[in-house]
């Protein structure tokens, strides 16, 4: 597992105490840009679809990503992350 360092321990437990949605997305349009919003939201689209069985290519195409995102979320995958997505 990685070492978390001590900004990326503080944000975890940030995104742990928000209580509800519109916290939630008030904080996380304070904090990423709209370019970010979309992208980290566009990540679990990607997860999503790899879980649903969908090609690389057909998500790349559809969320209009490169293939080497969507592979990633494809390695990130394989690697037993996002379980609970």
């Amino acid at each position: 597992m990685m070492k978390l360092n001590k900004n990326l321990e503080e944000l975890a437990e940030m995104f742990l105490g928000i209580k509800t949605r519109k916290e939630m997305y008030d904080f996380l349009q304070g904090i990423l840009t709209p370019k970010e919003l979309l992208e980290i939201s566009n990540r679990l689209q990607i997860v999503k679809m790899l879980k649903r069985g969908i090609s690389h290519h057909d998500i790349a195409g559809k969320l209009h990503v490169g293939v080497a995102t969507v592979t990633r979320g494809s390695r990130e995958l394989r690697e037993g992350r996002f379980k609970n997505v």
